[in-house]
């Protein structure tokens, strides 16, 4: 039972240091591994470095984040490659502007 309560103590502490280390530089690269398709020939999309990210909080959706920000929908997607608009969650990180590396 103390190994429980250990590992859960363990794994508290490695949360709140990660969450720590977003806040104290608000600034993520995304790789984002898509490409769009010119004729016969694929063009390669930079990567990007987010420089301002936002805690999702009661009743936003991707929709009311994006219109918020000034973004298009098509933008917030690209910042936020791996996000699933239909389950986005209190408390999850996106990005609301970013740049290329």
């Amino acid at each position: 039972m103390a190994n429980n309560h250990e590992a859960a103590a363990v794994l508290l502490i490695a949360s709140l240091l990660v969450a720590a280390s977003l806040t104290a530089d608000a600034r993520i690269t995304v790789q984002v591994m898509r490409a769009s398709v010119e004729g016969s020939k694929a063009v390669s999309v930079p990567a990007l470095t987010c420089n301002k990210v936002h805690g999702v909080q009661t009743g936003e959706t991707c929709f009311s984040l994006a219109q918020g920000s000034g973004l298009t929908q098509e933008d917030f997607l690209g910042f936020n490659p791996n996000i699933n608009c239909a389950r986005v969650f209190v408390g999850q990180w996106v990005c609301l502007d970013a740049s290329s590396a």
